[in-house]
């Protein structure tokens, strides 16, 4: 797409996973970057990432890190950082961008999916939050139908891969992988069992209900991206031992019943979803379809037979990349064909 400009661009997070993702990122869509700042913690100050052919050096991130240069900011560390930096970033002037759950539920931080709710962007204020990286896929599933026919109900689980919990995790399921193959077992401590040849049904700690942190972000954020707030939502949420792409099992319910064949349809023709449903030649995705892909995968879509009118379908997606990366990309460059970055916004 054409931009209508360079920009300063800085990542705090920048040695972790999802900013080297998003770094690569800008580089493959040819983002025209006038300026990269890389901040992390003090443990990652000092080493180097490549761009475009330069060695950029991590910087300590503080409170003093944000200067009226810095045009666009993407927050990819601790929910704490981000509550930290995200208000000094907007306030020296930043389009704060935030990976983090610090802002999601924030009634004054639109919450984006740019093919879902772009317009959304047209009200920040400064900061703008992207959903959980397993509520994305699904909200994409499904808003196509949902925008004819709104949805009454969701009942999800997830079978999420350990990049979504950094690079540590991938180290340790295989580290744990290698200990397991000669009968050992060695918990890594990246997740809360051991999860080589293993499904742990916790992702982040329990709350009240006995759900997860994890299992509220899925129902609370699809309820704000679609602006729904009585959708009846039921998500599990399970780490599985595959390093990249998050995969899940959704059945859901709209105002009016719907047919496998008009939903497969409306889903074919929603931007960044691909089917890939051919149970006669046995063709679905599978996380390592997604690893690498931007795209949300989609198959087996199917009516339920416990409850007419009622659709079934199985999702993937690369947690790194559409999860997170790229859909930080794709809102700065959402924002800036509407102009709404940089002292003009």
């Amino acid at each position: 797409m054409p931009f209508m400009k360079s920009y300063a661009i800085t990542v705090v997070g920048g040695a972790g996973i999802v900013g080297r993702e998003f770094l690569k990122i800008l580089d493959e869509r040819d983002f025209p970057v006038g300026r990269l700042r890389l901040l992390a913690t003090k443990r990652s100050a000092g080493s180097t990432v490549e761009f475009r052919g330069s060695s950029i050096t991590i910087e300590e991130a503080s409170s003093d890190s944000f200067t009226g240069e810095d045009e666009v900011v993407f927050l990819s560390a601790s929910g704490d950082a981000s509550r930290q930096y995200a208000p000094l970033a907007r306030d020296r002037g930043g389009f704060v961008i935030d990976d983090s759950s610090a802002f999601r539920m924030d009634s004054g931080v639109p919450l984006v999916i740019p093919e879902v709710n772009a317009h959304a962007l047209d009200w920040h204020r400064g900061i703008v939050s992207q959903p959980n990286c397993t509520t994305t896929p699904m909200v994409m599933a499904l808003y196509p139908i949902h925008r004819v026919n709104p949805l009454r109900r969701i009942i999800v689980s997830t079978y999420q891969a350990v990049a979504g919990a950094g690079s540590a995790a991938v180290e340790g399921l295989r580290a744990e992988t290698t200990a397991a193959l000669v009968g050992r077992h060695e918990p890594s401590g990246t997740q809360k069992r051991e999860i080589a040849f293993n499904a742990v049904p916790q992702v982040d700690v329990f709350t009240e209900d006995a759900s997860t942190k994890e299992e509220a972000k899925m129902a609370n954020e699809t309820r704000k991206i679609l602006d729904a707030p009585d959708l009846a939502v039921s998500a599990t949420c399970v780490r599985v031992p595959t390093f990249f792409g998050h995969a899940m099992s959704v059945w859901a319910e709209f105002e009016h019943p719907v047919d496998p064949d008009e939903a497969r349809e409306a889903i074919m023709n929603m931007p960044g979803v691909r089917v890939v449903d051919e149970p006669g030649a046995e063709r679905y995705p599978t996380p390592l379809d997604a690893a690498g892909n931007d795209d949300v995968l989609v198959g087996r879509i199917r009516a339920d037979s416990s409850r007419a009118g009622a659709i079934t379908l199985w999702a993937v997606t690369d947690s790194i990349r559409k999860g997170a990366a790229t859909n930080v990309v794709q809102i700065i460059e959402e924002a800036d064909k509407r102009g709404l970055v940089g002292p003009s916004a």
